[in-house]
């Protein structure tokens, strides 16, 4: 039977419809790399964690587009620099560390709510006639930089002896109508990187910092359900942007050092 002119038409394209095969989601097995080549900061790389899928689309209906690939949230942060016993600076997510909301928006900023819209997503606009077969995948890895003297002094004396950082991460795999906004969910992975390194200030610059604990990372766990994903995980703020870096003294109050945008 035909739509009803005064109903609207509800899309064809249902979860079961929708096929997914040869889902991947690891961390590769290497470990950070610290690089020591600036008197100014300290420069570390984790390994990548990268998902992958195999969709396979049923036929779109005429006047319709959806959207398939991945957005990623934040759901937990601790990132600390140790300066000897003055004190630590701290990226936090002020938010998220109050309880505030269960995750924060890790898109790259402009193609909310996607993480990315290169490989990350695929677009498919209707009428097509045939299934469509396609690959979306994402990678995402830490590569900061941490001031070897304290981030509110004017002196450039190295006193940084520890770095400690331990983030979490839901990403899923989505199916978006772009019209009527409908999601429908067809992957939850959920993953964590953690970093641990100490420093002797007093070493030479190319000496002074060594990774310790874990050097390899705990794999992803793609679960066998679905989560749902928090209304603030799909727009602004994302984690970049609602970060603040904290300067906390061991004597004294806090002070922001660099606000949220």
């Amino acid at each position: 039977m035909g739509c009803i002119q005064s109903i609207a038409c509800k899309s064809r394209i249902k979860r079961e419809n929708i096929v997914v095969y040869d889902v991947s989601a690891t961390i590769d097995h290497s470990p950070t790399i610290i690089e020591e080549n600036s008197p100014i900061v300290l420069r570390y790389k984790t390994a990548y964690f990268k998902a992958s899928a195999l969709i396979v689309m049923p036929p779109i209906p005429r006047n319709e587009t959806w959207v398939v690939g991945w957005i990623q949230a934040c759901t937990q942060m601790e990132f600390y620099n140790t300066y000897n016993d003055i004190g630590m600076s701290s990226w936090e997510l002020p938010e998220l560390r109050e309880g505030l909301v269960r995750a924060i928006s890790d898109s790259d900023g402009v193609s909310y709510p996607w993480y990315g819209n290169t490989t990350e997503t695929v677009t498919l606009p209707g009428p097509t006639s045939k299934p469509l077969r396609f690959t979306v995948s994402m990678n995402d890895n830490f590569y900061p930089s941490v001031t070897w003297a304290v981030p509110i002094s004017d002196s450039n004396l190295p006193l940084l002896t520890r770095i400690k950082r331990d983030q979490s991460f839901t990403t899923w795999l989505v199916a978006l109508n772009t019209a009527t906004r409908e999601k429908i969910l067809l992957q939850t992975v959920k993953w964590r990187m953690r970093v641990d390194i100490l420093v002797d200030p007093s070493m030479p610059l190319g000496s002074r910092a060594t990774l310790t604990g874990q050097t390899h990372q705990e794999q992803p766990r793609v679960l066998t359900h679905m989560e749902p994903i928090p209304l603030n995980a799909l727009g602004r703020p994302n984690a970049n942007d609602a970060q603040v870096l904290m300067w906390r003294p061991r004597k004294g109050p806090p002070l922001v050092v660099i606000p949220p945008k």
